[in-house]
């Protein structure tokens, strides 16, 4: 019943910057607790970002930290990942996720997935 459909995605370069958008319809009348993920070419799924009710209760690896924000836009039903200061090592196919409960580097603790979009960082 819920659907994620993530926009934004493309080619940059290194040193430059995407917003990636997460639109969640269906199954909910709130904007659920949310997370941003992403999985490189040969790689497992890597966890990127979590975002709690409000702006301000975010968390980020250090792999992100200070480089990516995530943000939410409750009238819209629409979770953001402002990504600046890119690097070659993020490139890879980033989904959206509805956050359940549990530790948030877990992919269990999140219920329903988007279908993902392509970030590649090159030169």
């Amino acid at each position: 019943q819920v659907q994620l459909v993530e926009l934004g995605g493309g080619l940059v370069q290194p040193g430059g910057s995407l917003r990636l958008s997460c639109v969640v319809s269906g199954g909910t009348s709130r904007l659920p607790r949310m997370g941003w993920w992403r999985q490189a070419l040969g790689k497992e799924r890597e966890f990127v970002a979590w975002i709690g009710w409000r702006d301000d209760d975010t968390y980020y690896p250090d792999s992100v930290e200070g480089r990516f924000t995530i943000s939410r836009d409750n009238p819209r039903n629409t979770v953001y990942l402002q990504m600046d200061n890119l690097l070659p090592e993020d490139t890879a196919v980033y989904t959206c996720a509805t956050y359940r409960y549990g530790n948030y580097h877990y992919k269990s603790s999140y219920d329903a997935w988007g279908q993902g979009t392509q970030v590649t960082v090159s030169s």
